[in-house]
């Protein structure tokens, strides 16, 4: 990737990063086309080129970027002090509110890359694909399990929710009105009746 990409100015950036995670995103990597992207962020093929030589060095930079992006709003967003589970689940919606505000298809590019069955894609990703969900591992693990009535199953509470999260999120977006407020107040009234549901009275 040519380092010069970080010399243009900010709007550019985000305007052909934006672009390369909606249409990776609503495509994958396979069915994703260049000529869309460039539409998208209204550039030349020449200059996307330029800075990223090929649809894969695309896809490589915009995935190691998502990466690093979310990490960032889990390190700020999410309290190292915090041990009540839905307070973390809360923490990292909030976390991923703040993402989608500037890349509002970055968490469904993310989720999208997870289905990617192209080899030289997951070849080119291989290195970073543990991170995330090492990182909301670490997160959930600081949370008090004495808390939760005795069936519940906390991974599989966990997994449900990621379930509910992403539903909402896909029917957000298909609305095509999708809004990061909304979402999340959405998402946190899910969170609140779960919670009144496995914690102890």
């Amino acid at each position: 990737m040519n380092e010069k990409f970080f010399d243009l100015k900010k709007e550019k950036q985000d305007r052909m990063i934006n672009a390369a995670l909606k249409v990776f995103a609503l495509k994958g990597y396979e069915h994703a086309s260049t000529d869309d992207i460039v539409k998208e962020a209204g550039i030349s093929k020449g200059l996307l080129f330029h800075y990223f030589i090929s649809k894969l060095g695309l896809y490589s930079f915009i995935y190691d970027y998502s990466v690093r992006y979310l990490l960032l709003e889990l390190s700020t967003g999410v309290s190292a002090k915090e041990t009540d589970y839905f307070e973390l689940m809360g923490q990292i919606g909030m976390a991923q509110l703040q993402v989608m505000k500037n890349y509002s298809y970055m968490i469904q590019f993310i989720n999208k890359s997870r289905e990617e069955n192209v080899s030289e894609a997951l070849v080119e990703t291989e290195d970073k694909r543990d991170v995330l969900p090492e990182k909301y591992a670490e997160i959930i693990g600081r949370a008090d399990q004495d808390k939760f009535k005795k069936e519940t199953n906390v991974r599989l509470l966990t997994k449900m929710i990621e379930y509910t999260t992403n539903g909402l999120m896909t029917e957000h977006f298909l609305n095509g009105s999708f809004q990061p407020e909304i979402f999340h107040e959405e998402l946190r009234q899910y969170l609140e009746m779960m919670r009144k549901l496995c914690y102890k009275s």
